[in-house]
């Protein structure tokens, strides 16, 4: 895809009428393969055996497709194939890994539009951010490729105490068969990235989708197969977590895992993958993002930031900006700000241009931000929304108002679960300082942005904030948008387990293990 056509979470305007006549012909192609039925793909082939489940789309309930429901007997059967797959794909020079990879990018890429469109109806992401999503995952290949051969496959000669007979080489090898766990809201990227980082540095791969967005994986499957790369070191099984992902993660064959989504999923693979001897475990685990502003802040650029990262993909990103702390002196001029941004938002089919909010993922969800929008209307100011929307179409799908909270203690509960839905709290606060602490106090750290023009709260902020990733007046978002080799995305404490961040210098290092060799001639 040529330059000027690349949308990142970060893209302000949507007035590129090359993009969008692109993304409706692949919305127009999208609509033809809609309630076809997909299967689980082992060792290069497409497995169509065994139970099957809908997806169903939360713009409107229609069908999405039928997909294959695998089990730990599918999931066995893909472990097998990538193990057997597993000594000549690590064997093979890593040039020609690297080739590879960059062609299935490719192939990503040139089908962006389709894909978008199809990622669109599938967990009901708006046009920018289905297109982004789609890009952002080729944009991880090719950075992760591009490190392997930067570090010439991680082969390096080291030193010599001297001895000219003497010859030493550190050697990043692969672990073996990768097990990836990918989540719904990102189901391109959230498997692209880990995916793409086992494979270029050797291992092979076992994915298993969230079923609320298997197609996604579908598709990547199909650009990975038609890339070339070999039969069984990409497989992908469809199903539930009790047992596709239980086997995976308690598989002896599996050497290594990643996994993306809730806390208590996260903790518990975490504490349990490795049981005989330590196994690598990448684990991304959510947020409870802040965003803290300042009486020296741009309040317009502000309110636009925070409306952006708390509203976008309705609040379902691990970055999502969830809690704001405002300076006394600016609150009521800031909330007024960010109301009439909210007011404006348009609320629809994702699929529509100009729409900025679609649905959110199911009805699980649904009753989540009720039941969060109770505790605010009773505990304190509802600013703006507050309620699920059910007139005309948006009856027919999981709609719900994006929601501006006044007046709860800092303490309450709502500034510290993580919900993943449009619901966005505001505190009022005596300083700047005391903004970095509330912060500071959730046992998560992700992301976090400020606003501010004094140099000297920015100095601050950048010292004493906690998270991996951070932002200073952002309009593009406060705490969301990050974009690999440009922001490396990666949590603190409970939000990520290796400090290392996808997208940056050191992620595929994660899925190597170093061997040093020294030969004596």
């Amino acid at each position: 895809m040529a330059e000027k056509l690349k949308i990142t979470y970060a893209t302000l305007s949507d007035s590129n009428e090359e993009i969008h006549k692109g993304y409706e012909a692949g919305l127009a192609e999208a609509r033809t393969l809609l309630g076809a039925s997909y299967g689980n793909f082992i060792n290069g082939k497409w497995i169509t055996d065994g139970a099957t489940f809908e997806k169903r789309t939360p713009i409107d309930g229609s069908l999405v497709g039928t997909f294959t429901k695998g089990d730990r007997s599918t999931a066995k059967s893909a472990i097998v194939a990538a193990k057997a797959a597993y000594p000549a794909w690590s064997a093979r020079p890593w040039e020609e890994r690297v080739k590879l990879i960059r062609a299935a990018a490719e192939l990503i890429s040139d089908r962006q539009f389709l894909y978008s469109a199809l990622l669109s109806i599938e967990v009901g992401k708006n046009r920018l951010e289905a297109l982004g999503d789609v890009e952002e995952t080729a944009d991880f290949f090719r950075i992760y490729a591009g490190e392997v051969e930067r570090n010439k496959g991680y082969h390096h000669p080291m030193g010599n105490l001297g001895d000219a007979k003497v010859e030493t080489l550190t050697v990043l090898k692969p672990y073996g068969v990768w097990a990836v766990i990918s989540p719904f809201n990102f189901p391109f990227a959230l498997m692209g990235g880990p995916v793409g980082g086992a494979l270029v540095a050797g291992n092979t791969v076992v994915l298993k989708p969230s079923s609320d967005a298997p197609l996604s994986a579908v598709l990547l499957a199909r650009a990975i197969k038609d890339a070339g790369i070999p039969d069984g070191v990409f497989n992908m099984v469809m199903g539930p977590g009790d047992s596709v992902g239980a086997e995976l993660q308690e598989s002896p064959d599996v050497a290594g895992i990643t996994f993306t989504g809730s806390s208590e999923v996260g903790m518990q693979v975490f504490h349990s993958f490795a049981k005989s001897y330590p196994k690598p475990v990448i684990v991304e685990m959510g947020g409870k993002n802040p965003t803290i502003i300042s009486k020296h802040a741009d309040l317009e650029k502000a309110a636009e930031g925070v409306m952006r990262s708390a509203f976008g993909l309705g609040g379902q990103k691990c970055s999502a900006n969830s809690r704001v702390y405002v300076e006394g002196s600016v609150h009521d001029e800031f909330v007024k700000l960010l109301v009439e941004k909210t007011k404006a938002l348009k609320v629809g089919d994702p699929t529509v241009r100009g729409v900025f909010l679609g649905p959110i993922i199911n009805q699980r969800s649904v009753d989540t931000f009720l039941a969060a929008s109770g505790e605010a209307k009773r505990d304190g100011k509802v600013e703006i929304g507050g309620d699920q929307m059910t007139e005309g179409d948006l009856a027919k799908g999981f709609y719900v108002a994006p929601t501006v909270v006044t007046g709860l203690p800092a303490t309450h509960r709502l500034f510290k679960d993580e919900l993943f839905v449009p619901f966005v709290v505001v505190a009022k606060i005596n300083s700047f300082e005391e903004g970095i602490t509330l912060a500071n106090e959730s046992d998560y750290a992700l992301t976090a942005g400020c606003f501010t023009e004094d140099e000297k709260e920015i100095r601050t902020f950048l010292d004493t904030i906690h998270g991996g990733v951070i932002y200073v007046n952002r309009r593009a978002g406060s705490t969301t948008g990050a974009w690999p080799m440009v922001q490396p995305f990666g949590g603190w404490k409970k939000s990520g387990t290796t400090g290392k961040s996808g997208g940056g210098l050191y992620y595929v290092q994660q899925y190597l293990r170093e061997q040093s060799q020294t030969v004596v001639r």
